[in-house]
């Protein structure tokens, strides 16, 4: 299959299987259109946080909310 044939395939989001995607964003790796993509991107945030682990190093990202808990140095349960 020649460069040109593939540019000129459709490509459907795998998600709602309705819009199309661009050639270039599917080549990237990203398989849902942009409305998809940008609703998935929000489900994937809600299960994360970002905090500071001690006083000198930076903020990380965190997903396991006893470790919240733990950083928390006002904490009013053990």
């Amino acid at each position: 299959m020649s460069m040109r044939n593939e540019e000129d395939r459709v490509y459907l989001c795998t998600a709602c299987h309705w819009e199309k995607v661009p050639y270039l964003r599917w080549k990237a790796g990203y398989f849902t259109c942009l409305s998809c993509g940008e609703e998935q991107a929000r489900e994937e945030r809600m299960g994360w946080c970002i905090a500071p682990i001690s006083n000198k190093a930076g903020y990380t990202r965190v997903t396991d909310y006893s470790l919240l808990k733990q950083i928390n140095p006002k904490r009013t349960e053990a």
